[in-house]
Order: structure tokens, then sequence, then C-alpha cells
């Protein structure tokens, strides 16, 4: 218990009166408050650098430009559609599609040979070009302009106003026509090559058997139809399988009945596959023109029979 003492000193004057705190207060103890620090002088604030904040202004500019070329060019890209496709069915499954660096080409194409007002087919026209594992392409080949078309897919384009007009009257008559592959460049055809050889490995003896066994369904690099921008793979968007089964659908029995009246031939037919090197394919259109188109559908002939006697 602590005690406290107070001494109180009293100094008399006439005129005041002075009281004693009472006794209860001097118990409490004495606690000692802190003394707060003289305020300081305010410092400085540093200056911030103006860096971050151009940063940022630079930046919502290049957005806000980006925004606006994206913008115009897509504007640019569907009148450049709207102007080119002008007169192909709507919807259909052949348009020409407005690609930055693409060729395209429209209807309005000179007559290919072969056709009216071209000259009459031969060995050494470019339609009739024979590609297979014997005449190999060049691997400098190359097609002298593009259409490009929807999907990613592309054709020579003097072939593309026979293309159109085929899919187009296919449509018509209420069918479902699909393009699912047409040019194809050097590359692609290695990676498809080479993936349908692993696929053979397991049941090969060998590499060279592998690859042999390969090439029966997919060209070697070179010698594909498909690079030489001809060549278009067609099926029924209710089956849409390359195999056999495809030439039951509508789609084909269609095609394979009209393919020869745009210049189309079905290429590799189920009984020349020892002359063509390559398996049935009830998908698979050539372009030759009409005149040849015509004779080698109507005579039963692949291509190779009919350059031969050509």
């Amino acid at each position: 218990m602590s005690v406290h003492s107070c001494v109180l000193h009293e100094f008399s004057r006439p005129d005041r009166e002075y009281y004693a705190a009472a006794p209860a207060q001097w118990d409490a103890p004495m606690v000692s408050r802190p003394r707060r620090p003289a305020p300081s002088r305010a410092r400085r604030k540093p200056r911030r650098s103006p860096l971050p904040f151009l940063a940022l202004l630079l930046g919502l500019a290049l957005f806000a430009g980006g925004f606006l070329m994206g913008r115009v060019e897509a504007a640019g890209n569907r009148a450049a559609q709207a102007a080119a496709g002008a007169g192909a069915a709507s919807g259909g499954p052949v348009r020409i599609l407005a690609v930055p660096g693409a060729v395209h080409s429209g209807t309005e194409d000179a007559p290919a040979s072969g056709e009216a007002g071209g000259t009459s087919d031969s060995r050494d026209d470019w339609n009739l070009i024979l590609v297979n594992g014997d005449h190999p392409l060049p691997q400098d080949f190359q097609i002298p302009e593009f259409t490009q078309l929807i999907n990613g897919h592309a054709i020579d384009k003097r072939a593309y106003p026979a293309l159109q007009r085929m899919m187009d009257d296919c449509r018509a008559a209420g069918l479902e026509p699909t393009i699912c592959s047409s040019y194809r460049s050097w590359e692609k055809q290695e990676e498809l090559f080479q993936r349908k050889v692993q696929s053979c490995l397991p049941q090969a003896g060998s590499l060279e058997e592998a690859e042999e066994q390969a090439a029966v369904w997919v060209a070697r690099p070179g010698t594909s139809e498909h690079q030489a921008g001809l060549a278009v793979d067609i099926v029924d968007k209710s089956y849409q399988l390359l195999d056999e089964r495809q030439e039951d659908t509508a789609v084909q029995k269609w095609l394979m009945e009209h393919c020869a009246e745009y210049g189309f031939i079905l290429r590799y037919p189920t009984e020349k596959s020892d002359l063509t090197g390559v398996g049935y394919e009830p998908w698979h259109y050539r372009y030759v023109g009409e005149q040849a188109a015509g004779d080698i559908m109507s005579r039963g002939l692949c291509l190779e029979e009919y350059l031969e006697n050509a």
C-alpha cells in the first residue's frame, strides 16, 4: 500500500480564501504523460516522375488506334466480300473471301482452255497437268493465282468459276455439299503423309514398307493433285467420313452424274487403282475442263488413260 503525503502551505491574504483538495484525490497514482514532440517543419514531398502517366496515355492511344483500324479493316473486308461475291448464291458452300494478301477472282474470268471460247484440250494444257507417283510436281511449282474460298480453302483461279457453278447447282437440287480439302502446300502434304506413315508402322515390317502402304492413301509430297490447286475433296454434310460409304450419299450420287458438265472428273475410280496408284476416293474431284471431263467420264477412263491416248 503506497502512502502519499501532501504538505500545504497557506499564505493568508485578506481578500481570498484557499481550500485544500479532498484527501481521496491524494491516493491517485501519479502518472507522467509523455510529452508530444514539438511539431517539426513539413518536409517537402519528392516530385513524382511523369513517365508512368505518359506511358498510360500512350497505351490508351495505341489501344484506341488499333481498335479503330480493326473496325475500318473489317468494314473494308465486308465491302470487298460483298462486291466480289455478287451473283453467288447466298450461303453457298463456295464464296470469295476477302483475305489480306490473297489474290481474288470472280466469275468474269476468261474461259479456261477446253471450254467455250478457249482452246481445245491437249497434253500441255494447264488443266490437264498429270500429277502422280511417276509425274511429281517440281518443288518450285507455283500456281499463277488463287481464289480464296471460305474456311481457309483455295483453288486455282482459272478453275474457280466452274467449281462455283457446280456447288451452287448441287445446292439448288436440295443437297448440302461441303468442301473438306482443297489446295495444299508442300509442307502440309508432307505433314499428312508422315502422319499416315506413322499409323502404318505398327503393321509394316520396315519404314520403307510403311511409306509404300501410306502412299496408297496419302500422296507423297509433290505427287498430290491438291498441290496443283486443281482438286477438291467434297463430302455430304450429313456424312463427312472419307470412306467408301461416301459414294452412297446423295451429294456423291449427284456429283458423279453431273461433275463432267462443269469440267470435273471423279479422279480415282475404284477399278483404276492399278493405273492411278491411289485407292478408291469417291470424294476427290479434279478439274480438267469440260471437253476432257465429258470424254473421260463417258468412256469410264482415268486421267492417265485419257492422256496416254490423247
